[in-house]
């Protein structure tokens, strides 16, 4: 064989090399930018209370609307509200026709959700989760995150996740890269339509939030001396269905109150059964059965804070922080 046929076969074959690995090259780069879809989880409690839902339909969409083309799945961490909407499967169209949205109705928790999600292609997921703050709910949905994140496979390009991460609660979360402080104000500079109905009224503000029956949850009285310095003309007081301070504490620091009126309203993401029931029923243990026993005149508010906008966009506000921290992009898909 000649030197020139032999130059001649070894440039073809050097030219179908590097066309090929080019074809891979692009290939590679075309897996790397399906790898890198991103989507967001919005983890709530949840609700059974049909009316209420509406509060978590109103953050998803504050969300799909700040990052179009980003999908916006919704995921509820409470295996108690997740059993009830599974019985209610068996009769959907009951549901459905009251407006439920499916994916309510057939609701799924964390780990399908995401499961879900890496079935369509993405692989970089922000999980919000919709709590007031961090405590049993928020901390079991992050050891959830911190796991399912930690997955390494023997061969990089298998593992489930490009990126998975966790954003805060409302109120903050521990850490030190964002103060709780400022979130907590930054969430009660939203109640100013609430302070203001108040004050229209002439009368004290009281919130109603959850608690905790397994510790004190200081955070309450801190944001009931925050409302004082941000509003100083109308007395806010907050309480809690579990721990401290209790519907007790509000009894008696409502007895030192020039106002016998009290607007009474949930400090919770919905007005579900705690503030339907808990808070504004006619039963005698009522937060507003009890209020009028103690001489107030007391209007109960059924809106959950999932419902006013401004405190929607603190989700929005804490993706974007979840989403810079950890270099994901929320751009158009």
């Amino acid at each position: 064989m000649s030197h020139k046929v032999i130059c001649l076969c070894l440039s073809t074959l050097l030219i179908m090399l590097f066309s090929t690995i080019s074809v891979n090259a692009d290939q590679d780069k075309s897996t790397d930018r399906k790898e890198s879809r991103t989507a967001i989880v919005l983890a709530s409690f949840g609700t059974t209370v049909p009316t209420a839902v509406s509060s978590i339909i109103n953050i998803q969409k504050e969300i799909e609307q700040t990052f179009p083309g980003v999908p916006v799945k919704i995921s509820f961490t409470s295996n108690i509200i997740r059993s009830v909407w599974k019985k209610r499967q068996s009769e959907a169209s009951k549901w459905l026709d009251q407006g439920i949205p499916e994916e309510i109705l057939y609701g799924k928790n964390i780990i399908a959700t995401l499961g879900d999600l890496l079935e369509e292609g993405y692989k970089d997921i922000i999980v919000q989760p919709s709590h007031i703050f961090f405590m049993e709910q928020s901390h079991d949905l992050n050891q959830y995150v911190s796991a399912l994140a930690s997955i390494r496979t023997m061969k990089a390009k298998w593992r489930p996740f490009g990126k998975l991460v966790m954003g805060r609660p409302a109120l903050g979360m521990p850490g030190d890269r964002y103060s709780y402080h400022e979130d907590l104000e930054k969430a009660l500079k939203t109640l100013k339509a609430d302070v203001n109905s108040a004050r229209e009224k002439g009368a004290a503000l009281v919130y109603m939030a959850h608690g905790n029956e397994h510790m004190s949850v200081g955070i309450y009285g801190e944001a009931q001396k925050k409302m004082r310095e941000l509003y100083p003309d109308v007395q806010t007081y907050f309480g809690a269905v579990e721990g401290f301070p209790s519907l007790d504490d509000v009894v008696i620091n409502l007895s030192h109150c020039q106002s016998k009126k009290v607007l009474l309203k949930p400090f919770m993401i919905v007005a579900g059964d705690h503030a339907i029931n808990d808070m504004a029923s006619s039963e005698d243990d009522s937060w507003k059965s009890v209020l009028r026993k103690a001489g107030f005149q007391v209007t109960p508010i059924l809106k959950g804070l999932g419902e006013n906008r401004a405190f929607s966009r603190i989700f929005v506000d804490h993706i974007k922080d979840c989403a810079r921290d950890n270099n994901i992009s929320l751009g158009t898909q």
